[in-house]
């Protein structure tokens, strides 16, 4: 494939793009730089729902498209508005998580509302593991199915990321679609819904296909998106599901893995 072949970049945000401490290099910044001079562009293809990407696309110079909320959403940053969204049904979800609980025991949850102004709602007993991103604590469980949601994030006191994500598999069939994200974060989403949906939507309006498609991620929920994807690049340090199915292998993400790639690619 020639240097300048892929005409769409899908970059995952944490654990790829950012940095631990949420900012991107200026190494990162200037490679993204020579995609655009290239005429290519640049999709943020991330599990933060809409409202909590808002300051980073500005950061990044994205006036564009994104997706959000593991694929529920497509958001235009320009105009702030999301051209795409579906929700979780809120009875699926509550049904989920008691076949969940009734598996493991008592878990701790956490709901992203749908929509531009969405909050982020954590039920008693949940800890962000993310604390720089905000959230609203309510008062018992009953208090997150208040508005419409796009997604449900499951902790446990216990069992690891992995083990709770394969006994959610196991029972929640197909009442959600289950994904882990990063650590501390296994989720539930609309049936059939994953990174790849959104992107094939947001590429599709762009007019790009999976063929000119490159993909960058760290964890099993970007794996849809390089199934996708003509190449998916996992960072240094990705999760080993992700890495059996990457294509390469960049640096991580403190090392500038996406820079690396694209600097080769887009000379």
């Amino acid at each position: 494939m020639q240097p300048t072949a892929y005409a769409l970049v899908a970059t995952d945000l944490d654990g790829t793009l950012l940095r631990g401490d949420d900012t991107v290099s200026d190494r990162s910044l200037a490679a993204l730089a020579r995609v655009a001079r290239a005429g290519a562009r640049h999709l943020v293809v991330t599990g933060r729902p809409a409202p909590r990407v808002r300051d980073l696309l500005g950061d990044l110079g994205c006036e564009g498209l994104a997706v959000c909320g593991q694929g529920a959403q497509v958001y235009d940053a320009g105009a702030d508005r999301l051209l795409w969204s579906v929700t979780l049904d809120r009875e699926l979800a509550e049904t989920a998580l008691g076949k969940i609980e009734a598996e493991v025991g008592q878990v701790y949850a956490a709901v992203d509302q749908d929509g531009v102004a969405g909050l982020t709602l954590i039920e008693p007993g949940y800890l962000m593991p993310h604390p720089a991103l905000p959230a609203v604590r309510v008062g018992r469980r009953d208090d997150l199915w208040t508005a419409p949601i796009s997604k449900v994030l499951l902790r446990h006191p216990e069992l690891s990321d992995d083990e709770l994500a394969a006994t959610a598999r196991a029972v929640v069939g197909s009442l959600a679609t289950v994904t882990m994200s990063g650590p501390g974060t296994v989720e539930l989403q609309p049936c059939g819904v994953t990174k790849a949906t959104g992107l094939a939507l947001a590429a599709g309006h762009l007019g790009v296909g999976p063929e000119r498609t490159i993909a960058f991620g760290d964890m099993p929920n970007d794996i849809p998106m390089f199934e996708w994807a003509a190449r998916g690049v996992a960072m240094a340090g990705a999760h080993p599901e992700l890495r059996a199915v990457a294509d390469e292998v960049t640096t991580s993400n403190e090392d500038d893995g996406v820079a690396v790639v694209l600097e080769r690619l887009f000379p």
